[in-house]
């Protein structure tokens, strides 16, 4: 079979599942993943043969892609601020949204991070990355997705300098710890939407990451419960969020004691992240 023909068979396959558009685009990686080949040389071989090997390995993994499995976890791996990111069915997948955090984890200077709930460690790890004189602790309630925390950490070049604990929020914090900025994306989907999340997400992806139930909001409770003692004065608090999150997170935020909160949007402009800081001269 010639790489053309595969190419345009997957998509036939995928499209009606994922859409056109997404349906290229995995076709595309979960080809490149079976031979091996870069895109440039996978563009240029439309007319070449597929060798056998490859063609098994990537009919396999257009079988799990049509089972709806992420291609991330097919894969292992999935970018994030322009670094590859190990995954597994133990972590979310990386998104894209996520990133407008770390924009504005790096608006000011930090010395001492605390990335609570981990997971991949994507947040932590990269924010540590842009930062080489910084130090970090990074906690998770999963010892499996730590252990893949660990291993970004490690392939980042950050392991030196970030701390890995297993707890729920707070529970794996010194009590006497301080950090100059805190950031979580932690679970924020309702119960109520946790049913209609796409197969890949729900089926797939950890529930404790995704969903606390209820009304989505108990996380961030938590988190606003021990932040005011674990920031340094003038440190600041960052947190992803959910759609139509924005003015209940703030408004914990605030009652909290944090000043200069604001609600920051993603790529496509919807409110994405909540930001404040601590009463206090700014950490440096």
């Amino acid at each position: 079979m010639r790489v053309a023909d595969w190419l345009r068979g997957a998509v036939a396959r995928l499209a009606p599942l994922i859409g056109a558009e997404e349906a290229r685009r995995d076709s595309r990686l979960l080809l490149a993943a079976a031979t091996g080949w870069s895109a440039a040389r996978l563009a240029a071989s439309g007319g070449d043969p597929l060798p056998a090997e490859a063609l098994t390995r990537a009919d396999a993994f257009l079988d799990r892609r049509a089972a709806r499995e992420p291609t991330a976890q097919i894969l292992g791996e999935w970018s994030f601020f322009g670094r590859p990111f190990a995954v597994s069915r133990d972590v979310l997948t990386p998104r894209p949204d996520t990133e407008a955090l770390v924009e504005a984890a790096l608006a000011a200077p930090f010395s001492r991070l605390l990335d609570l709930g981990t997971g991949s460690g994507i947040l932590a790890v990269t924010l540590l990355a842009e930062r080489p004189a910084a130090m970090g602790l990074a906690t998770d309630i999963s010892a499996a997705a730590l252990a893949v925390a660990g291993a970004n950490a490690a392939r980042h070049g950050v392991a030196g300098r970030l701390q890995l604990a297993q707890g729920d929020w707070w529970a794996a914090v010194p009590d006497d710890a301080r950090f100059d900025l805190i950031v979580s994306n932690p679970p924020y989907v309702t119960g109520e939407e946790y049913g209609g999340l796409a197969p890949e997400i729900r089926d797939f992806e950890p529930r404790g990451a995704l969903t606390p139930g209820g009304d989505g909001l108990s996380a961030y409770r938590a988190i606003l419960a021990g932040a005011p003692a674990h920031l340094s004065p003038g440190g600041r608090l960052a947190v992803e969020i959910g759609a139509g999150q924005g003015a209940d997170v703030a408004g914990l935020f605030r009652g909290a004691g944090l000043e200069d909160v604001a609600i920051g949007p993603d790529l496509s402009g919807r409110d994405r992240i909540v930001t404040g800081r601590i009463e206090g001269v700014r950490g440096s």
